[in-house]
């Protein structure tokens, strides 16, 4: 009897063995007591994305879905610094022209097929390819070959990224990019199962095609009202994804975000309206983030009288930013009076924006007014009419009235009407053409001031002013190829003030993120350069 209860004891023991074994372990950044029994966390991402076809998107809200279901070579970590993603090594030549990544061992689609260096060849080769027409092309003209390719003057073969093996992908740069490791973790450089892309031309709107690497899975999507996402079993790093489920919901009116997080119905928002500010703040619930990035117009320098330099300079100087920031944004934002903002190292480890200085006064409504007149429109008589084109949303329309005033105030221009386009359509406008003067956001890609210099190459996918200079063109290629810092960051500096010189845009301020986050949602990286991560994130109990 003694023996067959020592036998049954040591049954029960070797059974809660096993159980505990089969228990996931939690990843370190989680506190165990905390958990709350349900992981889901309910985000307003603001709008139906443009697209979400990596080598096509944009925009931040796409970036932020995209995220989600794919991963770079590289990913960002919470200083915006590149961390191996789907590489697990990489070695550089002496030369810094040659990066030899190892991907990790056993990398599987969200599907579960095998996910191969070959994925990523086909899918840089894809951005580069001229028939996808792709804004973000040029993010990959560091790649050997190219811009070539992308140009119509080179061959797909001769584009520096080889599949050595299934595990390894080799790439050849046209010069030393001393931040090309946190171009991989970029959007465009992420891989896209080639299957799904040639079977279906519109495999980027359907959730069932959405076939990524990253941490999570589309599950379902309800175009233009929400998009929800799973946890991956086949990402490789699913050990540390805690969330079980993402919804994103699509709400463009500020107001409305707001009701839906004061009733519960999302957990997290970053567009919460002006008009609360104070009130939210009082209460404690407005967080702020700091971003690297600039709120500006653009000026379509193909339409009069937009393509005379001294009508887009006298439209510039005649805005009084402070008073945006002070009395219709009202959340800390700084006036921009430069286009790349503070926060990016020069060569010398000092700031970028401030070793440089402002390129023009705020408010300098004499200046202003003396070049509409030289222009041939004294205190605006005879001036045509004008068009602000924004994204439906109050916050830009609040400060298209504000600036509309400004300029009949400052310049006595009359005819300025506005008019805002859901997010798809507004974009497609911009790329077409189809405006005169368009609000505008850009967020650094990566922690160099060539983030904010280079879009604005001669037919640039994200240059939409229309405005193209050789010189600048040439300052733009001398910093790309120089491995000397502080050559870059003069050639940088000198392309800057070209920019500002012929003014085919107008900063207005530098951003900062205003957002409401449950006390109980944890782990979300917000990065500086705008996208939010929900790797780690995870839910407290409440």
């Amino acid at each position: 009897m003694a023996r067959k209860l020592f036998v049954f004891v040591l049954v029960l023991a070797m059974v809660a063995a096993v159980s505990a074994g089969c228990k996931p372990k939690l990843p370190a950044h989680v506190d165990a007591s905390q958990l709350h029994k349900e992981q889901v966390i309910r985000y307003n991402v603001g709008t139906e994305p443009e697209t979400l076809d990596p080598a096509k998107s944009t925009g931040i809200p796409e970036f932020n879905m995209q995220l989600a279901i794919w991963e770079g070579l590289m990913r960002l970590d919470s200083k915006s610094q590149p961390a191996f993603g789907a590489a697990e090594k990489v070695d550089v030549s002496p030369d810094l022209l040659t990066y030899t990544f190892t991907l990790r061992k056993g990398l599987k689609w969200s599907n579960g097929e095998p996910l191969t260096a070959a994925d990523f060849e086909y899918s840089w080769k894809r951005a580069l390819d001229p028939d996808t027409a792709a804004d973000y092309a040029y993010m990959l003209y560091y790649i050997k070959g190219g811009e070539a390719y992308n140009g119509g003057t080179g061959k797909v073969e001769d584009v520096g990224v080889k599949a050595k093996d299934a595990r390894t992908l080799v790439v050849t740069l046209e010069a030393p990019c001393k931040y090309f490791l946190s171009l991989c973790a970029f959007g465009t450089y992420y891989p896209v199962n080639k299957k799904i892309v040639e079977a279906d031309s519109e495999w980027y709107t359907k959730a069932e095609k959405l076939i990524g690497n990253g941490p999570f899975k589309v599950s379902k999507w309800s175009h233009n009202d929400r998009i929800e996402f799973v946890k991956n079993p086949n990402y490789w790093d699913t050990k540390s994804v805690v969330l079980e489920k993402l919804v994103f919901t699509m709400v463009e009116e500020d107001t409305t975000e707001l009701a839906m997080f004061e009733s519960g119905e999302i957990d997290f928002a970053d567009n919460p309206p002006s008009a609360e500010l104070a009130r939210l703040t009082a209460e404690k619930k407005l967080g702020v983030n700091v971003l690297l990035g600039t709120y500006y117009y653009i000026f379509n320098v193909e339409k009069k009288p937009l393509d005379d330099v001294r009508v887009r300079k006298a439209l510039t100087l005649a805005i009084d930013r402070k008073a945006i920031v002070e009395t219709v944004t009202k959340g800390g934002q700084v006036p921009a009076l430069a286009f790349v903002p503070p926060g990016i190292p020069d060569a010398s480890g000092n700031d970028f924006r401030k070793s440089k200085g402002d390129y023009f006064k705020d408010a300098d409504v004499a200046t202003a007014k003396a070049l509409l007149a030289d222009a041939g429109y004294p205190n605006g008589k005879g001036f045509p009419s004008l068009e602000i084109l924004y994204n439906t949303s109050a916050g830009h329309k609040r400060i298209a009235e504000a600036i509309q005033e400004m300029w009949k105030v400052n310049l006595g221009i009359t005819s300025v009407t506005l008019r805002n386009l859901e997010w798809g359509m507004y974009l497609a406008a911009r790329d077409e053409g189809d405006f005169q003067i368009a609000r505008a956001g850009w967020l650094g890609d990566f922690l160099d001031p060539m983030t904010f210099i280079d879009m604005w190459l001669t037919g640039g996918g994200n240059n939409n002013s229309r405005w193209g200079l050789p010189e600048y063109d040439a300052l733009v290629e001398k910093a790309r190829k120089s491995a000397d810092q502080a050559v870059r960051m003069k050639t940088m500096h000198d392309a800057e003030a070209l920019l500002m010189r012929d003014m085919p845009i107008a900063p207005i301020y530098y951003y900062v993120d205003l957002f409401l986050m449950k006390p109980y949602v944890k782990g979300v990286m917000q990065s500086a350069l705008g996208p939010i991560d929900f790797k780690n994130a995870w839910v407290a109990k409440h």
